[in-house]
């Protein structure tokens, strides 16, 4: 897809602006590099990239783009490692990013007769206060919960008439199971869920959409952009649509650099084009995705990414194959009596690798190690793998309230 001149000129822009940024974290970063001369396409292309890496060095405020006087927030990655992540916003970003998140809404048919049931966490992570600007703005009633508390959740579900549901896939599915637990389904007055903050499957999506009895709708976005709400699904189902008057993606090999042709799966790169305090260009998100062409059945004119399939840094070895978590929803997708649940263990056993598998299923005991054999031949097929399969009973194993972790690698 062929990068609208205004764009390129807003960038050219935007670059000529930071270079002036006293000891700006740009202003190191594009040395020698004359805004004037980046024409076209290819000229952007051969600007170099921004990573999580280079954010973390420039802690605590190195980022900022404007004076301390124009921040009038801050916001943190959510990751537990290592130096964190501390992105500014000027009034205009904060505003910027309601705008979108209003959008997002509407395209999912959400309007201010909805009652907003947030259950993200607030603070220095950006879910919960995104979700509700956009709620306040769209003039709908945000009933901000954050996590945690399921009784109170559900009760609150009940007695406030919730219609929207906004939580991460794996707190979602803990709420769609207790609520079919306690039998409280009739008195749950959901319609739609908007979920994010992690990557999830078909199976599962379907359970959560049958258990609650809503539809639902993908969420994007990360802290570095904004945060949640840069893009999101549709009715139509068919990937998610990206907000491209504020921010301009790419699809890179994540090991050559190289930009790939819409179509092909490869690794999400953003440029942010209106945000103020802390602009970033060319970022690697390390999500894995691709660009989809044509119009939406919905309508929409706002260009599309697929579902995130993972990240780059997900992927794991295992005896010379490259596995993603998407590869595996999609394997569990096509066998009928496997839930969406699963948790993969790899260890080093007696000189050699193992994945373990632990997959939930509703089938009796008796009749599990049928089930092991043919998820063991599917994944053999699929992914070139033998693996050890272990089903396991409903709820076996963990739930959370925020992230599920799903692999776990044992072997360093």
């Amino acid at each position: 897809m062929e990068m609208k001149k205004e764009t390129l000129g807003i960038i050219r822009n935007e670059i000529a602006r930071l270079k002036k940024v006293p000891n700006g974290f740009y202003q190191k970063r594009f040395e020698g590099i004359n805004p004037d001369d980046i024409k076209t396409q290819a000229d952007f292309e051969s600007l170099p990239f921004t990573d999580k890496g280079n954010l973390r060095d420039a802690y605590p405020l190195g980022l900022a783009a404007v004076p301390d006087t124009e921040i009038v927030r801050i916001h943190s990655s959510s990751g537990t490692t290592g130096t964190p992540v501390i992105i500014p916003y000027t009034r205009k970003d904060v505003n910027d990013w309601a705008i979108m998140f209003r959008r997002c809404y509407e395209i999912a048919g959400i309007t201010n007769k909805d009652r907003i049931h947030i259950t993200p966490g607030y603070g220095l992570w950006t879910a919960g206060i995104g979700f509700q600007a956009g709620a306040e703005l769209l003039g709908a009633m945000a009933i901000p919960m954050g996590p945690g508390n399921t009784d109170k959740q559900i009760k609150f579900m009940q007695d406030m008439r919730s219609t929207v549901l906004c939580a991460t896939s794996s707190y979602a599915l803990l709420l769609a199971e207790e609520i079919a637990k306690r039998g409280v389904k009739d008195s749950i007055c959901l319609k739609k869920g908007v979920i994010g903050s992690e990557r999830w499957g078909e199976k599962m999506r379907r359970r959560i959409a049958n258990e609650l009895g809503v539809e639902l709708y993908d969420i994007y976005g990360l802290t570095e952009i904004y945060g949640p709400g840069i893009g999101i699904s549709c009715d139509a189902n068919d990937g998610m649509h990206m907000f491209d008057d504020y921010v301009y993606c790419e699809i890179i090999d994540s090991k050559t650099g190289k930009v790939l042709p819409d179509g092909e799966m490869g690794e999400l790169v953003i440029t942010t084009l209106q945000k103020e305090g802390a602009p970033l260009i060319r970022y690697r998100t390390h999500d894995l995705t691709r660009k989809l062409t044509g119009e939406c059945p919905c309508g929409c004119k706002y260009p599309r990414i697929d579902v995130i399939l993972g990240r780059t840094d997900d992927m794991v070895k295992v005896k010379g194959v490259n596995i993603f978590p998407g590869q595996i929803d999609d394997v569990l997708k096509e066998i009928p009596r496997a839930s969406s649940e699963y948790q993969v263990m790899i260890d080093h056993f007696e000189g050699k690798d193992r994945l373990t598998l632990f997959v939930e299923s509703a089938v009796p005991e008796d009749e599990r190690f049928e089930l092991e054999k043919e998820i063991c031949a599917q994944f053999k097929a699929r992914i070139g793998l033998i693996i050890v399969p272990k089903a396991v009973a409903i709820g076996d194993l963990p739930r959370s309230e925020k992230k599920s972790t799903r692999i776990y690698d044992n072997r360093y």
